[in-house]
């Protein structure tokens, strides 16, 4: 069975996957986050958006603790990883792959290297068993006859599908996207997009922060638009795109159409 079908056969629609309270976040005086509220449902497509420096990033990276707020509750199906157990942070979080801007693929490693490491280590499969699911998602993502090849031998697209490929390997139930194209150059975002639609289409619960606009309308059902820290619009990508409620979102999108 393959991570698609696990997804859709474990999340029951409308069940809350990721329920946030009350999060706030501090870089030493500044505050990133402000009071954020948050609930996402199983299968929901959220796209984050907004100026640079409006904590979209930051929220996102608190969800897998890659960074930690000082205060609130992330609640991630039934476990409050801000309070619960080590062991059990870490059994819930392995729930939720992450792509990041600059792929963070190991440069000593192969593809395939860098997509066995983590199913052997923290999920116990063997080698063969590891390389089998590799093949499985490196072919979803259009890049399994780059396997034995190490990043440097590729282009920054196929990095960033190997990067994709790779969080797919753990086989999560939430993948967490921060500007997976702000590396790229202009003629590589698109076939990376693509394979983000692609996974989008499967039902697979998702948020993506991302600059690219067009790509947003198309993927989400659901748009966050961040100023400041704080959550000002929450609502479908027909009214943000083409009827806003709240005039920073109308003058950040009248820039972009510029």
């Amino acid at each position: 069975m393959t991570a698609v079908q696990q997804t859709n056969d474990t999340n029951t629609e409308g069940e809350h996957v990721i329920v946030i309270e009350g999060l706030n976040k501090w870089y030493g005086e500044f505050q990133a986050l402000y009071d954020i509220s948050l609930d996402v449902k199983a299968g929901e497509r959220i796209v984050l958006c907004g100026p640079s420096g409006s904590g979209k990033s930051t929220l996102i990276r608190c969800i897998n603790q890659l960074e930690i707020p000082e205060q609130g509750s992330i609640d991630i199906y039934g476990v409050d990883i801000m309070s619960a157990p080590q062991p059990e942070q870490k059994k819930v979080l392995r729930e939720v792959g992450m792509v990041f801007q600059h792929f963070n693929l190991f440069p000593h490693m192969t593809v395939m290297q860098n997509c066995i490491l983590a199913p052997m280590t923290v999920q116990g499969l063997t080698k063969e068993q590891a390389k089998e699911r590799a093949m499985t998602y490196l072919s979803k993502v259009g890049i399994e006859t780059h396997s034995e090849k190490y990043p440097s031998q590729l282009s920054g697209g196929q990095q960033q599908r190997v990067a994709i490929a790779r969080a797919l390997c753990m086989e999560p139930k939430v993948m967490l996207f921060d500007e997976p194209t702000s590396a790229l150059d202009p003629e590589m975002v698109g076939e990376v997009l693509d394979v983000i639609v692609k996974l989008a289409d499967t039902g697979m619960t998702m948020l993506c922060v991302t600059h690219e606009m067009g790509f947003a309308r198309e993927v989400s059902e659901r748009v966050l638009f961040l100023e400041n820290g704080k959550i000002i619009e929450d609502t479908t990508p027909d009214k943000f795109f083409t009827n806003p409620d709240n005039q920073r979102a109308k003058e950040f999108l009248a820039k972009i159409k510029h």
